[in-house]
């Protein structure tokens, strides 16, 4: 056979395969698009890709972004990148070869190649199809030449696109364009050249078939995120459509962060966070990197000491620790300084910025955040003073992948939290739809969020480039954390929040008062945890075991352990510091009737500011109690008109006569020690003829008042004795 007979074989050969190619649906496809440098929003677009198995080929990456604002203008760069790539595909590849181009840093696929070279074939007469949206852009004067728009979509968009490669060569090499020009109005000119939009069989994606395009169409898109699921996908509930490709254009990025923290087989109600799985490293202990810990007291803080011990007490070696502690409450420097003292040579340095040294807090966590940046340290965890973490946290920060992370905390039986689920047009809150399942852990896994504060980690190498050095604290009319995040979202910087352990809580500081003496002793309604700790006794929960003989010294008389040593020193450090003990006579104006028939020398809680507080006692951890040993009496809440303390002492008031309690029931708290705070002492109980002498510390004594338990307060003979008494139920 001669040459030219050879030459026709092998072109009707090739004719062939292309032919069987076409009708087997063995396309021959190239995906592509343009990434000048490597960011959070090209990692989580190759993620997608490699999910669907797409082969994703990268134009410019590496090379300087000439093209403008990439999110809102310019990208006259990415059609010369693109003209170039098709010119030499043109060379080369087969002339029915199906190019798909897609932006990168906003776009996550939905599906595989297959299902989207499938649709765009069921579209009629059409060699080239662009995603379309409802704003005309940029130039929206345009608008009225385009020739359909009553449809959902009627507007072309640049940031997807597919058709054959010859029709496409033809578009990007039909007339020149700058690198700042804007690439969808050169898209769109073409498109409304008739003549052009015929020859080529240009086509837009109206019903959102392939392309999905967010801004200003948010509304119309819906999460299906359910058990019956194996995934979660989106549905277009204006057009009926399951969408392909996400776009997140313009302004609604965030809604795409928000979308993909479950698309793209991300997350499922069966599998949990997959993208938590896939990012998670083990680090041994001698590959755990260096840390800057930095700690701000910006407020007055409840607990301050249990947040101080926290810092030693995490799970990670200190010797990998820079600790910058920055207080700016006065009141709080005391404490401070004695942990500096005792502590700060446990971390491998430790240093301290004081009230008096006058920085706004702005510029100190710029500061600070900068000594990191310029430093050896290959992360930095910010942890306010209201933040309260278990000792696993940093190192599961850490080691989960993740370069901005924090972990979900949240405030005792509220939903106030340390992030926001979205933002609004001004940057401030608005809650996402899936917030509340966040903080209750409905859902379980890593969140992309707009906002992070009171406690997170920074991966320094993220803050190390030059766009970077945009990052700031300092931004006119806002605070600090919300302009950090203001200027992360800026630079397309993921934000995450992690639910996947508990990690800990919130104080609420917001009614602290550091005007009182002893101001965490009020804090039992704001700061449960906190206090329970403190200040219930550590016996307190043994009261309700199963087999607990409850200790009756006297008939009906019962004998708890209800409050801690420390509760009993600052309540008694607060009636002293008050101050004004009534003079134990009849006539107390104090009492709606002017009249006391008892009086003893006391302090009413109502004085102290600590009746509610005393009141909430009452109700959680008091009435519990009764309840177990007074069998079939129930009252909640319990009434009690008279809380107060008494102080019993040999040239005071030594003892109190014998009387009935105007109550139901009467509590009678031993807030000091027999024998080594004072001598005598107790309650005689004159019916029984039986006497409570050695009180304990911190226990409670519970009796019936008025009839049957007729009493009297025994004579203190040396010291000062005090009980804290209520009338329960008067």
């Amino acid at each position: 056979m001669d040459k030219s007979g050879n030459r026709t074989s092998i072109l009707i050969c090739c004719l062939f395969l292309t032919l069987a190619a076409i009708v087997c649906g063995d396309d021959d496809v190239t995906v592509l698009t343009v990434a000048t440098e490597d960011n959070h929003g090209l990692q989580r677009f190759l993620r997608s890709a490699k999910v669907y198995d797409i082969d994703v080929q990268i134009l410019g990456k590496g090379d300087e972004w000439k093209g403008g604002d990439m999110s809102y203008a310019g990208g006259g760069h990415k059609v010369n990148l693109l003209k170039q790539r098709l010119n030499e595909m043109m060379k080369s590849e087969n002339k029915e070869k199906i190019v798909l181009f897609v932006d990168s840093y906003d776009v996550l696929f939905l599906a595989n190649l297959d299902k989207i070279v499938e649709a765009f074939k069921k579209f009629p007469d059409t060699r080239v199809l662009f995603s379309a949206e409802v704003y005309c852009w940029p130039d929206t004067t345009l608008s009225t030449r385009y020739p359909d728009t009553k449809v959902p979509y009627p507007y072309l968009n640049s940031g997807g696109f597919i058709g054959y490669l010859p029709e496409l060569t033809e578009i990007v090499n039909f007339q020149s364009i700058n690198d700042k020009d804007d690439d969808q109005l050169y898209y769109t000119k073409i498109y409304l050249d008739q003549n052009l939009r015929h020859i080529l069989k240009i086509s837009l994606d109206h019903n959102a078939v392939i392309f999905q395009n967010l801004n200003g169409a948010t509304w119309d898109v819906q999460l299906k995120a359910n058990y019956t699921e194996q995934w979660p996908y989106i549905e277009n509930v204006a057009t009926k459509q399951l969408p392909l490709i996400l776009h997140g254009n313009g302004p609604s990025k965030l809604t795409l962060n928000h979308l993909g923290n479950y698309l793209a087989k991300a997350w499922s109600a069966a599998n949990g966070c997959m993208l938590c799985k896939e990012k998670r490293m083990l680090l041994k202990d001698e590959e755990l990197p260096t840390v800057m810990m930095a700690v701000f007291i910006e407020i007055p803080t409840p607990f301050l000491e249990e947040f101080l011990q926290q810092l030693l007490n995490l799970d990670y070696p200190k010797s990998k620790i820079h600790l910058v502690l920055r207080n700016n409450v006065e009141y709080h420097e005391t404490e401070v300084e004695e942990f500096f003292e005792k502590n700060a040579k446990s971390f491998a340095t430790a240093k301290r910025v004081r009230p008096a040294d006058f920085i706004a807090e702005s510029e100190a966590r710029n500061i600070i955040k900068d000594r990191c940046v310029n430093s050896v340290c290959d992360y930095l965890f910010v942890i306010d003073s209201v933040a309260r973490v278990e000792s696993l946290t940093l190192r599961h920060l850490i080691t989960s992948g993740y370069d901005i992370i924090a972990p979900l905390l949240v405030r005792s039986g509220q939903a106030w939290s340390n992030f926001w689920g979205s933002i609004n047009s001004s940057g401030y809150y608005a809650r996402s739809v899936d917030y509340m399942d966040i903080v209750y852990n409905v859902i379980r896994g890593v969140w992309n969020v707009p906002f992070i504060t009171n406690c997170y980690l920074v991966k320094m190498s993220v803050l190390r480039t030059p766009a970077a050095k945009a990052v700031t604290y300092s931004k006119e009319g806002i605070d600090p954390d919300m302009a950090f995040c203001a200027s992360l979202r800026d630079l397309g910087l993921f934000m995450h929040v992690s639910n996947e352990l508990e990690f800990g809580h919130l104080v609420n500081p917001e009614h602290y008062d550091v005007s009182r003496t002893n101001p965490d002793v009020y804090q039992v309604s704001d700061n449960k945890i906190e206090w329970e700790k403190r200040y219930l006794h550590e016996e307190y929960s043994e009261n309700f075991a199963e087999d607990r003989v409850h200790s009756m010294p006297c008939p009906d008389v019962y004998w708890f352990p209800l409050m801690s040593k420390r509760f009993c020193k600052e309540w008694i450090e607060v009636m002293e510091a008050y101050g004004q003990w009534s003079d134990g006579s009849n006539q107390d104006k104090r009492l709606e009737g002017g009249y006391e028939a008892v009086p003893t020398r006391d302090i009413h809680m109502t004085q102290v500011g600590l009746e509610r507080q005393w009141l909430h006692i009452l109700k959680e951890y008091v009435r519990p109690l009764q309840e177990m040993v007074f069998t079939g009496y129930y009252h909640n809440p319990p009434v009690s008109i008279m809380n107060f303390v008494v102080r019993y002492r040999p040239d005071e008031q030594p003892f109190l006569r014998p009387h009935h309690d105007s109550s139901t029931y009467t509590i009678n708290l031993a807030l000091n020690t027999p024998h080594v705070d004072y001598e005598g002492g107790g309650c005689r109980f004159i019916r029984y003829n039986c006497s409570v002498r050695d009180t304990k510390r911190g226990w409670l004594l519970m009796h019936p008042g008025r009839l049957t338990h007729y009493h009297e307060g025994l004579i203190v003979t040396n010291g000062t004795r005090y009980i804290m008494i209520s009338f329960v139920d008067p």
